[in-house]
């Protein structure tokens, strides 16, 4: 792993070790289930399909309960106490994209809780990128598919 840290705000770290304890003492168990129920249904263990199945979802299963052990032991809080002069982790940020007269507000998170369709952005995407470390009224360019967009910073909380 290039980069071991992952930052996550209070709700994410929530969220994650709420997941977590769900694949723990849900999933295992009804993947568990499964795998006996195949079993106990008999036949060739190669040729059973069910079988096969119920090892591949015990397979993702472990390998996700895996992936956030690591993600727990490895992560930086967000402090909801940052600065509000600049953009940084944990900011809220009003923009207004050039040539509109409508204001978007994102809120800059680690790449784990980045979801855009609710206004979380990665500080590693091209916008989070674009908006860290600047202040209020500053002009930022965002490189985009169809090339660079210009925004304005209004406000950052």
């Amino acid at each position: 792993m290039a980069d071991d840290r992952y930052y996550l705000t209070p709700e994410g770290l929530e969220k994650v070790e709420r997941e977590l304890h769900f694949l723990r003492t849900v999933r295992r168990q009804e993947v568990a289930q499964r795998l006996h129920n195949a079993l106990a249904e008999g036949g060739e263990l190669g040729e059973d399909a069910e079988y096969e199945d119920a090892k591949n979802e015990q397979a993702f299963v472990e390998g996700e309960i895996a992936r956030l052990e690591i993600l727990l032991s490895n992560v930086t809080l967000i402090s909801e106490d940052h600065p509000k002069d600049r953009v940084g982790l944990g900011s809220w940020v009003t923009l207004r994209e050039e040539g509109t007269t409508f204001d978007e507000e994102y809120h800059i998170v680690g790449e784990e809780e980045a979801d855009p369709t609710q206004g979380k952005i990665s500080y590693k995407s091209p916008l989070g990128v674009a908006l860290m470390g600047h202040k209020v009224g500053e002009r930022v360019m965002v490189m985009a598919p169809d090339g660079e967009i210009p925004f304005t910073i209004v406000a950052i909380g």
